[in-house]
């Protein structure tokens, strides 16, 4: 009885494993799913503040959170090298421009350490550079250059035009700094992993 009931337990465990990694590969980023599934909070605590301030913006959200899983990894606290903070590593620079386009009154930079308030001001920019790339086909690419190393080097890019039609292939191939480059496509892959499983 002893044996059966140990056999038993043997393959309900080993069926339960093969069930969650049959989920797992399914969805992509095996990696990824175990992390989320290790820490659910840590991947989902966001989740909603990112649903409203995309919403707003009229910014998909799942684009969103692939850049904050990009940019910080979830981590609200986090400073970059070149003063960059928060959950987008929003610079002071652009955290200025949406203070003042959106009558932040008065805003300080240390509220970039602030979820919604980095949200806001992240996904702000975010929406302005799909705005300025909005005549290309796959305009998410071109503002996640933008996003990255600047306006004018995106410009430079793109051939110094935002309304030729460009394939993101090609755009990509122009990008002359390979962190650029890396960055546009894994925000990219998380973008399609987040899409691909139909939630964030």
């Amino acid at each position: 009885m002893i044996r059966f009931l140990f056999k038993f337990i043997l393959c309900l465990v080993l069926a339960l494993l093969a069930g969650a990694a049959i989920l797992a590969t399914r969805g992509g980023d095996v990696t990824y799913r175990v992390h989320e599934w290790l820490s659910p909070a840590r991947f989902h605590q966001y989740d909603d503040i990112i649903r409203e301030v995309a919403a707003k913006d009229g910014v998909d959200p799942m684009l969103v959170k692939a850049l904050v899983w990009r940019e910080s990894r979830f981590e609200p606290g986090k400073l970059g090298t070149a003063g960059e903070r928060g959950l987008m590593q929003v610079s002071e620079l652009a955290a200025r421009e949406w203070a003042s386009e959106t009558h932040a009154r008065g805003f300080q930079v240390a509220q970039l350490f602030d979820p919604k308030t980095n949200l806001e001001a992240g996904t702000w920019y975010l929406r302005r550079a799909l705005q300025h790339w909005q005549r290309q086909k796959a305009p998410a690419a071109f503002a996640l250059a933008e996003y990255n190393a600047g306006p004018s080097r995106a410009q430079r890019w793109a051939n110094n035009n935002p309304d030729t039609p460009m394939t993101v292939q090609d755009f990509q191939n122009r990008i002359n700094f390979p962190g650029t480059r890396q960055y546009v496509i894994s925000v990219l892959q998380r973008y399609d992993f987040y899409r691909h499983r139909g939630r964030m």
